[in-house]
Order: structure tokens, then C-alpha cells, then sequence
């Protein structure tokens, strides 16, 4: 009689950033004692999350990334999605909104309300959030380039309703820089994109103190390819900058830290992304403290909006995106997050539906009510494969930053291509492992079905959508009070061409129901438009 010998699955096993993974972690395989690696929730350097109950006393924020068409239908979602449990509105623009162009700008055909809702003046952004209370809803709306376009229309509406702006609460995205690294919907060039960055830190200081005036984002750090650590160091790196930009407008930095946040992924590796999301909140942490001598213990923590992994959503066999969907949302719960979006399973295809939308918000429900995994604070804290992660990841982000601190900075970085080539590296090879079978993908390369053609059941957006959009925009240009507009532009054009704060001029300008387009233009009069520079 024989035995067929049993063979490993692989001779080396990495996570899904290509590190490679011990088959036993034990205490020989940390640097340090636990007690002093990993430290007390709630306390420097916050490894453990940022608060000391986290979610004993409350749940994250759950929110649903959503907008599409007019802003009367994303109205109507939004309402559906709250009345489903979501607890915090997320805004989705469309693209000529998000790079300042209108609705029947030449550059806008074909694409308003397609990836988001399309917004020209304040008049939708009333009909936007109509009947929604801005005093008891907190909304992150994700708006770079045109960030302080969006704010200050939002600005208004809340004035419209009786609430004054220090009561709005909520999130601009506001990372330029990450744009032009990754994501592309710029429009300004670097210098003045930071200087209107640091002008809505300047303002909201003062007139909206409940605002989280920037989200820095590795989240599209991620979805262009990057590695976990790339994401960490590359981010922070932006987050240095924004720092560093804030002190030099003369801004002390416990005037603005408290209000800084940060958006990361959720990928699939369960373990790497809530060793990740641990090592980014210790590093700031020491950033904060060490480089900029920040005092105040709210400047140190890093409070961070997550959302699960758009790019690992696949076509095929959609049905497979809500587990996908779910391993990502507990890792981001996991590493303590203080807020999620989870993906809707036809995203791959097209905006979610009611239906997906509402799975996607069970997931979170589900984890939050039923998992246990909230009970305790850090649940994964103390496991030698996490904390070997999380001080592996740290290890490899700050040198990362060091590296571009020798570059000069990150802006400099991103003008020699760096980050850009750094970033296409880890696609190349991430694609590389799929294809060649090292990574598998269920459904993709792995475990296929034949499937019969499309799915009957997607949200479609029709183009009567632009048609009606357009109409209302030229029907507001009619009604609206045309010298009281030129005159807001002509201000705003002034003092862009100076040194005031921009913000109190765009408002203005919004207020007399200016468009995003008129307003965008007159900046892009003085500022110029970034045009991308090709690294070969």
C-alpha cells in the first residue's frame, strides 16, 4: 500500500501588497514587548484606535457613497438610504462638476449625471438637500478641485435652512495632490490649488469649526496599484505637505490639525489592511508629535473615512463582490475606522441600485449588530501576525517618506513622477500575478462559469438627464439678478489675483446663484489649468 505525499498549496506565500508571510508568527517575531509596542487605545500612539471605548460607546459612521442624474433623484436616495439606517450622508458628483465645468459646457456632453449628481449653482444644491436637516445629518461630499465651490453652496444652503454655518458638520475631500497623482479631476496647477486649500483651512477655522476641512486620500493611491505601504507613506506624504503648506500661510498647526481626516481602501487581505490602517494611525501620530511639535492630542490622532476596494470588484459572477464586499468591510472595522462606505456588488457594471445599495448597507449593519467583532476595543491587538504587519508597514512607509523628504517634498515628487512610476511598478506586477496564476481571482482566473450576456437589472442613466439638467441651469441664468453675478465675479477675480482668502468671495458669488462653471472659469482666468506632465 502506498501514500501519495501531501504537497504545500505554494512554496511562497505573500498578502495582497506582494510582502511575503511566515507560516507562525510568535513573539520572537516582534522588535518589542508588547506593552510597548502597541500601547492603550485611546492613547499616543493611538495603534489601538483613537478613542478608548471605540465602538462600545458608538458605531462608526455608515455611509453610502451615492449620487446620480438630478439632484431631486439623488435627493430621493439619499431620504430611501436614511430611512434604511444610514447614519452620515456621502455625496458622488459628476465629472464636470468635480473638474468646475457646467452642465452645457462643449466639455460636459456625455457625462453629466453619470457618475454622480450633476450640481451647476446653489439651486441644486437645494433641491439636493431638501427636507434634509444639515443640523442633525453630518455629510462627507468627495469634491477636490472644486472644493470650495461645493462648500460654499453647502455653506449656503444651510443659511437657507436657519442653520448657521458652525453648526454643519461633515467633509470636504479636498486632496489635490493625490489627483495628480492618481485620480486626474484637477484643474488648477499646484501652487494655487494649495494656496485655495489652505485658505478653506483658514476660513472654516473660524466660521465652520465643525467641518473636517480636508479627507487625504490613499484610496485612489490604491486603486491605481499600490502597494499597502505605498498607500500609508504616500498619503501621509500629502499630509505633510497640507501641513507644512498650512504653516507657511501662517496658520499655527493646532489651528487646523484638530479638522485634518484621511480616506483609505479596504482591501481583501483581511489581516494586512487592519495591520495597515493600525501602523498609518501610529505613524501620524509620531509625525504629528515629532516633526511639527503638535500640542494639542487631537492634532495627533489620525481619524480616517474608509471605503471597501473598488478595483477588486469584478463583472463576472457579481454575486461574488458581497463577500469580497464584507471581508473588506470587517478589516476596515478591525483597524478601527471612524466611518465606511461598503460597494454595492454591480459596481464593476454600473451605479448601484436601491436593492444593491441596500445589501451593501446590511453588510455594514450586519458586522456592526451581529458579528461581536465591536464588542471589544482592537480585537486583533496582541495577535503576532498583526502587530508583525503593522510594524512592517510603518517600517516601510516611513521610509517612503524619507524618501521624498530627500526629493524635496511631496509636490516635487510628483512633478519628477516618482510616486506616479512608483505606484505603476506595483500595478504592473499585481497584474502580472494574476495573469500568470500567482494571485488568484475568483471568477476571473480561477473557478469561471459561462454566463448569458448582461444583467437586465443595472441602473441606467438616460440622456434626458443632461437635456433637463441643462434646461434648468439656462431657465436659473435667466431668473437670477446677471449684475449682482458679474459683480461677485469681478471680486472674486480680485482677490484671487491677491492675497485674500478666496472663500468669502466664492460664497458671495454662489449666493447670487453664480454657477460652478463662471465661477471655476474666473479662478482658472488668473490660476491657469494644470496640464499633466508625461514621466517616460
Amino acid at each position: 500500500m502506498t501514500t501519495s505525499k501531501k504537497t504545500m498549496r505554494r512554496e511562497v506565500f505573500h498578502t495582497a501588497s506582494n510582502s511575503p508571510v511566515e507560516s507562525l508568527y510568535q513573539p520572537s517575531s516582534l522588535p518589542k514587548p508588547f506593552a510597548e509596542s502597541i500601547g492603550h487605545p485611546g492613547q499616543y500612539p493611538y495603534t489601538r484606535g483613537v478613542h478608548e471605548q471605540m465602538y462600545r460607546s458608538s458605531f462608526w459612521t455608515m455611509r453610502q457613497y451615492a449620487g446620480f442624474a438630478s439632484a431631486a433623484e439623488s435627493n430621493q436616495r439619499y431620504k430611501y438610504l436614511l430611512a434604511q439606517g444610514q447614519t452620515g450622508l456621502s455625496v458622488a458628483f459628476d465629472l464636470p462638476t468635480q473638474i468646475g465645468y457646467d452642465s452645457d459646457a462643449p466639455e460636459a456632453a456625455g457625462e453629466v449625471g453619470k457618475v454622480g449628481v450633476a450640481i451647476d449653482t446653489l439651486a441644486d444644491m437645494e433641491i439636493l438637500f431638501d427636507g434634509i436637516p444639515l443640523d442633525k445629518i453630518s455629510t462627507s461630499m468627495t469634491i477636490n478641485a472644486s472644493a470650495s465651490v461645493l462648500l460654499a453652496m453647502y455653506i449656503a444652503v444651510g443659511e437657507k435652512q436657519g442653520v448657521s454655518s458652525d453648526k454643519l458638520r461633515g467633509t470636504i475631500q479636498n486632496d489635490i495632490l493625490k489627483e495628480y497623482i492618481a485620480r486626474g479631476t484637477y484643474i488648477f496647477p499646484p501652487t494655487p490649488s494649495m494656496r485655495i486649500i489652505t485658505d478653506i483651512f483658514s476660513y472654516c477655522k473660524v466660521h465652520v469649526p465643525q467641518w473636517n476641512t480636508i479627507s487625504i486620500s490613499g484610496y485612489h493611491i490604491r486603486e491605481a496599484g499600490s502597494t499597502a505601504s505605498e498607500e500609508v507613506g504616500f498619503t501621509l506624504a500629502n499630509g505633510i505637505a497640507y501641513v507644512d503648506a498650512a504653516i507657511k500661510a501662517g496658520l499655527m498647526v493646532d489651528e487646523f490639525a484638530p479638522r485634518l481626516s484621511f480616506f483609505f481602501n479596504a482591501f481583501t487581505d483581511l489581516f494586512e489592511e487592519a495591520g495597515k490602517f493600525r501602523a498609518a494611525r501610529r505613524l501620524w501620530a509620531k509625525i504629528m508629535k515629532e516633526r511639527f511639535h503638535a500640542q494639542n492630542s487631537k492634532s495627533l490622532t489620525l481619524r480616517f473615512h474608509s471605503q471597501t476596494a473598488g478595483s477588486t470588484l469584478t463583472a463576472q459572477q457579481t454575486d461574488n463582490n458581497i463577500i469580497r464586499v464584507t471581508i473588506q468591510a470587517l478589516a476596515a472595522v478591525l483597524g478601527g475606522t471612524q466611518s465606511l462606505h461598503t460597494n454595492s456588488k454591480d459596481e464593476a457594471l454600473s451605479l448601484p441600485t436601491e436593492q444593491t445599495a441596500r445589501i451593501a448597507l446590511r453588510t455594514q449593519q450586519i458586522i456592526a449588530h451581529e458579528s461581536g467583532v465591536a464588542e471589544t476595543v482592537d480585537p486583533l491587538g496582541g495577535s503576532y501576525y498583526v502587530e508583525a504587519i503593522t510594524d512592517r508597514i510603518e517600517a516601510e512607509a516611513s521610509a517612503i517618506i524619507a524618501q521624498i523628504d530627500g526629493m524635496g517634498g511631496m509636490v516635487k515628487a510628483i512633478e519628477q513622477g516618482f510616486v506616479q512610476a512608483s505606484i505603476q511598478q506595483s500595478a504592473y506586477q499585481y497584474q502580472k500575478d494574476i495573469e500568470t496564476e500567482n494571485r488568484i481571482i475568483v471568477g476571473v482566473n480561477k473557478f469561471t462559469v459561462k454566463e448569458n450576456g448582461g444583467q437586465d437589472d443595472l441602473l441606467k442613466i438616460d440622456d434626458t438627464a443632461e437635456k433637463n439638467q441643462t434646461e434648468g441651469l439656462k431657465n436659473i441664468k435667466l431668473k437670477r439678478n446677471s449684475q449682482d453675478v458679474a459683480e461677485a465675479l469681478a471680486k472674486l477675480k480680485q482677490a484671487a489675483q491677491g492675497s485674500d482668502n478666496v472663500m468669502p468671495y466664492i460664497l458671495q458669488a454662489v449666493l447670487v446663484y453664480a454657477s460652478i462653471g463662471e465661477i471655476c472659469n474666473t479662478l482658472r482666468a488668473v490660476f491657469g489649468e494644470y496640464r499633466e506632465h508625461i514621466v517616460l
